[in-house]
């Protein structure tokens, strides 16, 4: 698989993680977005980071993370449901320039939301941006919500999307003091995209060559946009049939953009008329 998230543990050092890597999917996320380099490196590690986070649900859900701010990138949308389906957005003011992250989202928050079937209300966590990149953001949100100290190293290209997580277990200093600095200055080397064409098991065993290494079975990941109409028809139907012939009236058509999977539908009256009988309408 060349989407997958893959997890593992350094068994005699008490070290878990995770491994996160994306081709096709990232690349079905991308397709006519035409995002500038900046914004596509952000969404990109994003992607990564939820999946890290998303590879926890063990019933159905979804989580949802956004970055919202004042900066030329004002919103970054990433989720992911238990079946890691993953679907994500990114908006931005053009022109934008490369610059640190602090100054692309200016003055901006985390915000986590989990929904799960199994929950009475849905849970959402909002915390201020606290780090110079997306990795460090997070490695604090780790150490806030887990308490666990967390290692993420994430890089993404038009083509790719990888990365590591590394989380500190309360036993690992009594099974090797010096264990956790050893691992995450070998972690750090993994920058060489070369090693992003090989399995995580290569690209585990070629880390860390001298630990004990459990790796368990890989976590498919796929993209989460496939076409859903219904969802469309029960959004048309709750404006009510008023508020939609007036909209027909004035532009002739209705045009719903969903955002968040790049797709448009377009509504004349004849399809409006069948989707309020409760027909089953083709969208064009």
């Amino acid at each position: 698989m060349n989407n997958y998230l893959q997890r593992f543990l350094l068994e005699n050092l008490d070290i878990r993680g995770a491994v996160v890597h994306l081709d096709s999917v990232w690349q079905q996320m991308l397709q006519d977005r035409n995002y500038p380099a900046p914004v596509m490196q952000l969404l990109g590690e994003i992607s990564a980071t939820t999946l890290l986070l998303g590879g926890n649900l063990k019933q159905p859900g979804r989580l949802t993370v956004q970055l919202r701010g004042n900066g030329p990138v004002p919103m970054l949308v990433i989720d992911c449901n238990e079946s890691l389906h993953l679907r994500g957005m990114a908006k931005y003011t053009p022109p934008i320039a490369v610059q640190p992250v602090p100054d692309l989202l200016e003055h901006g928050q985390l915000v986590l939301t989990l929904d799960m079937l199994s929950m009475r209300e849905t849970y959402q966590s909002i915390v201020p941006l606290d780090g110079d990149t997306i990795a460090t953001i997070f490695e604090h949100y780790f150490r806030q919500s887990e308490q666990l100290p967390s290692r993420l190293f994430l890089t993404a290209s038009d083509d790719a999307v990888f990365g590591i997580l590394l989380q500190k277990l309360p036993t690992a200093d009594q099974r090797d003091p010096d264990g956790w600095t050893r691992i995450e200055a070998l972690a750090a080397t993994v920058h060489d995209q070369a090693m992003f064409r090989l399995t995580a098991e290569e690209i585990l065993t070629r880390l860390f060559v001298e630990e004990t290494i459990r790796i368990f079975d890989a976590q498919a990941v796929s993209y989460g946009c496939q076409e859903d109409p219904a969802r469309i028809y029960d959004m048309l139907r709750s404006l009510g049939r008023a508020e939609v012939n007036a909209i027909l009236q004035e532009c002739g058509e209705i045009v719903v953009h969903d955002d968040i999977c790049n797709r448009e539908y377009r509504f004349d009256a004849l399809t409006i008329d069948a989707i309020f009988r409760e027909a089953g309408p083709t969208v064009h």
